[in-house]
């Protein structure tokens, strides 16, 4: 299941064409649905490393931020209101 648009993620695993390490987070700002049996992608950006420019990554190598840390979410959140 697709992720929603701007939910905060994070890298399960490095992406050393774009100097980025497994557990770095950014937003996803756009979804491409693929046909069945082809995997999903979704466009990414907000990382410290990669100013003002998005990159392109497989479904499977992001996660939620808030599934994968939920106390530290809601900390987040909470400071955020």
């Amino acid at each position: 299941m697709a992720l929603e648009l701007f939910t905060q993620v994070v890298l399960t695993e490095d992406l050393p064409q774009y100097n980025l390490r497994k557990g770095q987070m950014a937003r996803i700002v756009e979804h491409y649905p693929r046909p069945e049996g082809e995997e999903d992608g979704d466009s990414l950006e907000g990382f410290d490393t990669i100013v003002n420019d998005t990159i392109e990554v497989r479904a499977s190598q992001i996660e939620s931020y808030a599934e994968r840390h939920p106390l530290q979410s809601r900390i987040l959140s909470e400071r955020a209101s």
